[in-house]
């Protein structure tokens, strides 16, 4: 009997582990895009009382900065305002490579150098669910620059491997960095590109949209300055709800309610990794 019921567990785990597997890309999609990527912060355009209905990744939204002023695209399908003539690979390539079927140049805040590090199959799971999103015609202004844009961000993008889920710290840089390019918005731009080599999650950019002036928080471990006294639960509270354990209400661009749709195990992920570096201090 003892062997009958081990063979039923391992079965039981056999089938969890193929239905993660089996999960569709437009499953996937659908999970990133309305959690850890959640695409629709930037893109869909805000009123006073949140995201406009039917405007689905419509944009219009000004991203402020001393280096730019950037006019959020509109991605939905509309084959004039938005990327409705686009074929998939060009979608990836503007995501990944940061260039548009044209040969333009995608300027910041994309987060080019952190989405070029996206994995085939999530990429893919992003355009799956774009593709199902109602097409908006809804025409942009364009963005101004006084930093010149690169020629490219490198060399083209081939393959990009999937991380093992199991293993957290690796997990939790792809969530962090790939996915939802945390460390973009926390780590302080200088001449539009996050100083990852000495201010890595320290925090200190200004954003400016209807909620006034907000300030990315240091959210490395320092005790003084960053979250490192913050608990797992409190992190959850905190990326969810927008509330601090002290009570403090967090303002946009935080997309709490896109994040408040992670999953346990990628919470647990993003704060193993985020337990990972370095303590710094400031703003």
């Amino acid at each position: 009997m003892q062997r009958l019921w081990t063979g039923v567990a391992a079965g039981c785990v056999a089938l969890v582990a193929f239905a993660a597997r089996a999960e569709s890309p437009l499953e996937r999609g659908t999970y990133l895009m309305h959690s850890i990527v959640a695409c629709g912060n930037c893109h869909t355009p805000k009123g006073p009382n949140g995201e406009l209905p039917g405007m689905e990744l419509a944009g219009g939204f000004k991203v402020t900065d001393e280096a730019f002023v950037a006019v959020v695209p509109n991605i939905t399908p509309d084959p004039e305002t938005g990327i409705g003539k686009w074929t998939d690979a060009q979608i990836i390539t503007a995501i990944r490579e940061g260039k548009r079927p044209d040969g333009s140049i995608i300027g910041p805040p994309m987060p080019i150098g952190m989405y070029k590090n996206m994995s085939d199959s999530d990429v893919k799971a992003i355009v799956a669910y774009l593709r199902q999103v109602k097409p908006v015609k809804n025409a942009v202004g364009k963005s101004e620059y006084k930093i010149p844009l690169p020629p490219s961000y490198g060399p083209p993008v081939t393959s990009v491997a999937e991380v093992p889920r199991n293993d957290k710290l690796r997990h939790g840089a792809y969530l962090a960095g790939p996915l939802g390019h945390c460390m973009e918005c926390h780590t302080k731009l200088v001449n539009g590109v996050p100083d990852l080599e000495h201010r890595a999650g320290a925090g200190g950019n200004k954003f400016e949209g209807p909620f006034g002036i907000s300030i990315s928080r240091n959210i490395t471990p320092d005790q003084t300055h960053g979250i490192g006294k913050w608990t797992l639960a409190e992190f959850k509270t905190a990326l969810g709800s927008g509330v601090r354990p002290n009570g403090e209400q967090l303002k946009p661009p935080m997309g709490f309610g896109y994040y408040k749709n992670i999953s346990d195990e990628d919470f647990e992920a993003i704060w193993t990794y985020l337990g990972s570096l370095k303590p710094l201090d400031g703003p």
